[in-house]
């Protein structure tokens, strides 16, 4: 099973033991310990993994650390564990700063079951940094961040190539952080750059205001047409690759209407941009099960719903994008199971589920509609 199949079953199994998860033991048994074994790593075999790994530090015997993955008898990895109700921050990182100098690992691990914090020593030689280098959510993740936990597995670690890594995720976090805060709300620095480059003439404080929110709506709309295009452009290369029939002209009105997605479909119903990029996340998750022309969308007032062959007794999900609240309606299950989601990367966590309607409709007639 891929590891990213291993995660989502385990998010899931993890959202149903929450609530009975009451210790921090609990929480290596339920949450740790699976997760470890997900990267290839056998935690009943003392020689991969030991618990309650002892480091001498100076004057101080017996000091422990929850887990060490070991490697020709050495410790590669260093992991801490905390209850899975517990904040994460700098504090509970002291025993791993401590460890961290006397051992031979080069990544440290703080957790609690459910986040995930990668740190190493970029900054000073065998001294952990501060800052993680990289965080994992095991509630929210997609693709890319399993690509980057990947390269702690068994199968695929090694420490140079974990390190260089390391190195351009905390630097490309810290962009993505600058770039995040710029996008919700352009610092007057920001604005002046951007200003600057376009517009030759004093900028008054006038024109200082007109353009901060000018900046802001460009950046949003800039971005939104890039992703738009990026994924239609990738379901037709999908398309073309499997080797599919075009998409019927009905389909392709309802996907992208004659100007953008934006556009209203009719009067009373509008396929948004956000919904049409679900859609095309949720083809591509589909792609190696099913011909992406099977997979259609057919937008109503109240939801974007999304079927396997234009059939309305083979739901695969529901986008509900239109209210405060973002969340969608899976039919991997009878009668469907909402889900709530905070964003669109959030489907990418679905992805196993998604997959298990279709498969459930592939069994066996649909008897759901949507």
């Amino acid at each position: 099973m891929e590891l990213i199949d291993q995660l989502t079953n385990l998010a899931s199994r993890a959202q149903k033991q929450l609530v009975h998860i009451q210790t921090e033991e609990a929480t290596k048994t339920a949450l740790v310990m699976p997760f470890i074994n997900a990267l290839g790593y056998n935690v009943f075999d003392p020689t991969e993994v030991v618990p309650e790994y002892i480091c001498d530090i100076g004057t101080k015997k017996g000091e422990k650390i929850d887990y060490a993955i070991m490697r020709d008898g050495k410790p590669i990895i260093l992991i801490e564990c905390k209850h899975v109700g517990s904040d994460l921050n700098i504090n509970h990182a002291s025993q791993l700063f401590r460890y961290f100098h006397v051992t031979e690992a080069r990544i440290a691990v703080l957790t609690n079951g459910v986040h995930y914090r990668l740190f190493t020593d970029l900054e000073q030689a065998n001294k952990m940094d501060e800052r993680p280098f990289m965080e994992f959510d095991l509630f929210n993740f997609h693709e890319n961040d399993v690509a980057e936990i990947k390269k702690l597995s068994k199968p695929s670690f090694n420490i140079d190539d974990m390190l260089f890594a390391a190195y351009n995720l905390k630097y490309m976090r810290a962009f993505k952080k600058y770039f995040e805060e710029q996008f919700n709300q352009p610092s007057a620095d920001f604005i002046n750059f951007v200003s600057k480059q376009i517009y030759d003439g004093i900028l008054t404080p006038k024109l200082k205001e007109q353009f901060s929110v000018l900046v802001h709506r460009s950046f949003h709309q800039f971005l939104n047409d890039k992703i738009t295009m990026r994924l239609r452009s990738a379901m037709v290369d999908t398309s073309n690759a499997l080797l599919a029939p075009e998409l019927p002209a009905r389909a392709v009105t309802e996907v992208a209407p004659a100007a953008s997605a934006t556009e209203a479909v009719d009067k009373e119903i509008e396929t948004t941009v956000e919904e049409t990029e679900g859609f095309m996340i949720v083809r591509a998750i589909l792609r190696k099960l099913v011909a992406v022309n099977r997979v259609v969308m057919r937008d109503v007032q109240s939801y974007c719903g999304i079927l396997l062959d234009d059939n309305n007794r083979k739901p695969i999900c529901r986008l509900h994008f239109n209210g405060s609240k973002k969340y969608v309606t899976l039919f991997d299950v009878e009668g469907g199971e909402r889900i709530d989601i905070t964003s669109l990367d959030d489907l990418y966590g679905l992805a196993s589920r998604i997959r298990a309607a279709v498969q459930r409709h592939e069994k066996k007639p649909a008897e759901a509609g949507v």
